[in-house]
């Protein structure tokens, strides 16, 4: 539990360990709801900030809300050069603290799998929205492989430690996404994956940006070295090389929209 407490209080290591992946997948998100400008938005789960910070950046919002439980993701969330007009407050995605009808957009950015009932996340925020309003999401595909650490994970699996995995990874899943929308009673609902890449100079490139991060960099210190070398060998195996030693590597993520009746 030490370790997923973690990834929720640290913002900074956060971002060192993911903040490539989650910017290359949020912009495309981004494009692909493309929102006019003017609107009001609420990014639930905002974490440290870096999605809140590209919808400042790219939408022109008239008004921006960031809600998370860590006091510690939101402090670094309001160091952002890039979200001096946006509000961050302490929440829960199942209990969002506003009335009904504030938002013309509700987004949860790699954050639905954290939500331990996620029909009451999408319900919350389709609650939040205006009729006609926006709610989406997209969430590494944590069932499908297609998260960015996932060939560590595997490695990790293989020698017998229990990789962290979030509380409703099952929420991941395009068809979970589609019936939590429908059940919700969203409309014109819309789906597709989000493929990333991302090229490396070398493994020990990608090795060290893979594990960088809090939640990892501890756990391999402890281990004994001849543990780590198998690990790494293992994690080698899954990528692809050039001729070079040159490494280019892809996560994906499922992403669904849909729209509030009325």
């Amino acid at each position: 539990m030490a370790e997923q407490q973690i990834r929720f209080d640290d913002g900074a290591a956060y971002e060192r360990m993911m903040g490539a992946w989650s910017k290359l997948a949020g912009e495309i998100f981004l494009d692909w709801l493309a929102p006019h400008a003017g609107l009001r938005w609420i990014d639930v789960g905002c974490g440290n900030g870096a999605f809140t910070e590209l919808i400042v950046a790219r939408t022109a919002p008239s008004q921006v809300r960031g809600i998370d439980p860590s006091d510690g993701q939101l402090a670094y969330a309001r160091t952002r050069s890039g979200t001096e007009m946006v509000e961050f407050g302490k929440g829960d995605a199942m209990a969002l603290p506003f009335p009904p009808h504030s938002f013309d957009v509700a987004i949860m950015a790699l954050v639905i799998f954290f939500v331990p009932e996620p029909a009451k996340g999408v319900a919350e925020m389709v609650r939040v929205v205006a009729p006609g309003g926006k709610v989406a999401a997209y969430a590494w595909d944590m069932a499908g492989g297609g998260f960015p650490l996932q060939p560590i994970q595997t490695e990790l699996k293989a020698m017998g430690f229990s990789p962290i995995r979030p509380p409703s990874a099952e929420a991941s899943k395009l068809e979970v996404l589609q019936a939590l929308w429908a059940d919700a009673g969203l409309v014109d609902i819309e789906t597709r994956r989000i493929d990333v890449q991302r090229s490396f100079v070398d493994f020990e490139d990608f090795w060290a940006a893979a594990t960088l991060g809090a939640t990892l960099a501890p756990l391999f210190k402890a281990m004994a070295s001849e543990d780590v070398a198998r690990i790494k060998t293992g994690v080698r195996a899954h990528l692809r090389e050039d001729s070079g030693g040159r490494i280019t590597y892809g996560a994906w993520a499922n992403a669904i929209q849909g729209r509030a009746p009325g």
